[in-house]
């Protein structure tokens, strides 16, 4: 029985004590919580229903409570429920119940922990979004790794989802692009707010090796075409390396096509419409200061230039209008300004800024070795690209240690903790749980044993696997909420319980008849069931995060 089935028992018999006792079931909840006591000896799960109810229906939480115990103790797989203190509900469940879970584990598979609870949800998930004039650097590869992490758990809670990667190949950066190429390309110094390092002259190379007669042009001729095919080759490399890395993009989306399409007079034309447009010092602006903006944001410039935030609107527009009823945007440090801003957008509109839109601001990554920072790249100049720290950690390392921890914080990574083979680092030792099963059923294989379609749940009555059945069942529940919060850190902090219960359980639980202790056959395929269950939740969360799940190590 999963927590999901016993809280569904809970509301039933809620609604069974309400029919008896004509109660209004319009105070009844849709769903209800259960939390894991934290002294053991007080049953396996509890629950706060009957304080939460009591007034609502002028009965006394004890009274309510008992009434819902007696409801719940005809529950088959409830063993016992007790009353604790003003109305608390203390629930056990009978062993074979609760070991029944290692089956239903092992029957759903790779579907165990998917859910419904997102769905209906299109959900477009924006992430990385690097400008392609250099190297995807540490801060993007924080948001590649949750990024891509938050795409799968999403869909995993039943969302349709599409990750999206916004290429900024319009305006001034790329400008300054091609004529950082062009000046490298002819030995010239690199202009004023340029680019600069090895990946520029790298570049520059590759593309006169194709066109060799673009040094004797003249500049103006020759830096739109090191403008395009540098921008075309710097994308192919940003693609190579984040799908290196293990992230895919569904969608990558040029700025240009805004600006080619009409995209954006056709966004302008529907702000306008909306009535927050309008016209001052000969320029065009968006009055966002109605929604909790600082100022208002100007669209088209008094020379007739178009502002970025004219793009960022068509942008979102475009969004909406492509069918997706959430555009989550997930953003650097740097970019916390933008969050009243792009909220402003959706408001001007006619969305609902609390439903439409989300954005999600990531913070500062550092990386140390040996107690000190680690170099800057050789390669890119002044910072440390995603290449490098994977070529530094191995792309399982760097995912779950990117992914484990929130994005709130700031995060600094030790090279020297996140490569080493012991249990204080945390992707080894969930890892290494997942390895350990494999060998068990190596060895359970070399011996001719193998898991039968029948054995008894109720065997599963060890404290050890009592535990172990308890992390099992909270996985669903895990993936769900990390999906509702946008929060794959759960996950990878969920993993790390999970390891910790299954490499206490095997210290303490025989599995295989070896050496002179003798473990019945029956005991063995209990267990082995509880095993692969276990084996099966520990690679499904992995591969929520993007990483994999050794055989060996």
């Amino acid at each position: 029985m999963t927590p999901a089935n016993l809280a569904e028992a809970v509301l039933a018999a809620a609604h069974a004590v309400f029919d008896r006792r004509g109660l209004d079931h319009s105070v009844l909840p849709e769903s209800v919580t259960l939390e894991r006591p934290r002294n053991p000896e007080h049953g396996d799960y509890a629950s706060t229903v009957a304080l939460q109810l009591s007034k609502r229906v002028g009965v006394p939480p004890r009274e309510l409570a008992a009434a819902l115990a007696e409801e719940l103790a005809r529950t088959p797989g409830v063993k016992s429920v007790d009353i604790a203190g003003p109305g608390f509900l203390n629930l056990r469940l009978d062993p074979a119940a609760a070991g029944q879970l290692a089956r239903e584990v092992v029957q759903a598979g790779q579907a165990y922990g998917r859910s419904d609870r997102l769905t209906g949800q299109r959900v477009n998930l924006e992430f990385v979004s690097a400008n392609p004039t250099g190297p995807i650097h540490l801060g993007h590869t924080r948001w590649a790794a949750v990024g891509d992490s938050l795409r799968r758990i999403l869909a995993a809670a039943g969302a349709e989802v599409t990750s999206e990667h916004y290429v900024n190949d319009a305006g001034a950066q790329i400008e300054r692009f091609g004529q950082s190429l062009y000046a490298a390309a002819t030995g010239q110094p690199a202009p004023e707010e340029g680019y600069a390092g090895e990946y520029v002259t790298e570049i520059a190379e590759r593309i006169v090796a194709e066109r060799p007669e673009l040094r004797d042009l003249p500049a103006e001729e020759a830096v739109p075409v090191f403008r395009d095919r540098g921008y075309q080759l710097m994308l192919d490399e940003m693609r190579t390396s984040l799908e290196r890395f293990g992230v895919h993009f569904d969608v990558w989306f040029s700025e240009r096509t805004l600006h080619s399409s009409g995209a954006i007079e056709h966004a302008l034309g529907r702000l306008r419409e909306q009535g927050h447009v309008y016209d001052a010092d000969g320029a065009i602006w968006l009055r966002t200061t109605d929604f909790g903006d600082d100022k208002d944001r100007v669209l088209i410039r008094s020379n007739g230039e178009l502002t970025y935030f004219a793009a960022d609107s068509a942008y979102y527009i475009d969004k909406r209008e492509r069918g997706f009823d959430k555009c989550v945007y997930l953003l650097g440090a740097d970019h916390h300004g933008y969050v009243n801003r792009l909220r402003a957008i959706a408001a001007c509109a006619g969305d609902d800024p609390d439903f439409n839109i989300e954005i999600l601001i990531g913070q500062l990554v550092n990386l140390v070795r040996d107690g000190a920072p680690v170099r800057l790249s050789k390669r890119a100049g002044n910072i440390i690209t995603l290449d490098e720290i994977v070529d530094a950690v191995g792309v399982d390392a760097a995912r779950y240690s990117l992914a484990r921890s929130s994005t709130d914080s700031p995060l600094t990574l030790d090279i020297d903790v996140i490569t080493r083979n012991s249990n204080d680092n945390p992707v080894y030792y969930v890892q290494y749980a997942h390895a350990r099963i494999a060998s068990l059923l190596r060895r359970a294989a070399d011996l001719g044993i193998s898991r039968t379609d029948d054995f008894d749940p109720g065997l599963l009555s060890h404290e050890r696997e009592n535990d172990l059945l308890k992390a099992l069942g909270e996985f669903p529940g895990v993936v769900a909420t990390a999906a509702e919060l946008r929060e794959p850190h759960r996950i990878a902090r969920y993993l790390e319980v999970l390891a910790g219960s299954y490499h206490r359980f095997n210290d303490a639980c025989q599995v295989l008849p070896l050496g002179r202790t003798p473990v019945p056959a029956e005991l063995t395929q209990a267990r082995l069931w509880l095993v692969e269950a276990t084996r099966v939740v520990l690679a499904n969360g992995l591969a929520l995060l993007g990483v994999s799940a050794p055989e060996q190590m």
